[in-house]
């Protein structure tokens, strides 16, 4: 869906704007890490960890390129509380349903921006004693992260920019875009 929507807090509305990825590069993107990833993890068996509900896209296109067995699992995680901008508040609203005890863990996000909420969930997981924990990432934005951390796979650095498209959202809008685009607020529809 493409039209526009009102915005919830403001008389304004929102709709797609710049497409920045169109869906064949995210396609490429997609087999490049999936590749990267059965390379690294060619004797192992990961729990690829994804932070709902925006990386569930990405996640299951990823997964359907992987050629090692994995497993999956989800996180459900809130920082976005006024739309466009993190909250800086991170909250688990729903955690793992099985054990890292022992494991290689991937996390599978969909755009890292500052890093506090994926700084957040590595060290609950740390905590979790897995055997390895690394991170995947379709999108990081190019401006200085408010955390710093190695992020192991990257799809593309993207301006700092709000997204949407390929399962990214505004206010619950947008997610079905096949491609990625910017965000744009306009007064009128």
């Amino acid at each position: 869906m493409n039209r526009p929507v009102k915005c919830m807090r403001e008389e304004k509305f929102a709709r797609p704007g710049e497409v920045i990825i169109a869906a064949d590069e995210i396609a490429d993107i997609v087999a490049g890490l999936a590749r990267d990833i059965s390379r690294d993890y060619a004797d192992r068996t990961p729990i690829l960890v994804n932070l709902l509900k925006g990386g569930v896209v990405f996640l299951a296109d990823l997964m359907r390129q992987l050629s090692i067995p994995h497993q999956i699992d989800f996180m459900h995680v809130s920082s976005y509380e006024n739309g466009t901008s993190s909250s800086g508040s991170v909250r688990i609203v729903d955690d793992l349903s099985c054990s890292v005890w022992d494991r290689d863990v991937l996390i599978i996000e969909d755009v890292i921006d500052t890093g506090i909420t994926l700084a957040y969930i590595v060290n609950v997981l740390q905590l979790r004693g897995p055997r390895s924990l690394e991170v995947c990432t379709l999108l990081k934005k190019g401006a200085e992260s408010t955390v710093h951390m190695p992020i192991r796979y990257v799809g593309k650095v993207i301006p700092d920019v709000f997204v949407v498209g390929y399962g990214l959202d505004y206010e619950e809008s947008f997610r079905t875009l096949p491609y990625i685009a910017t965000l744009e607020i306009v007064d009128q529809p």
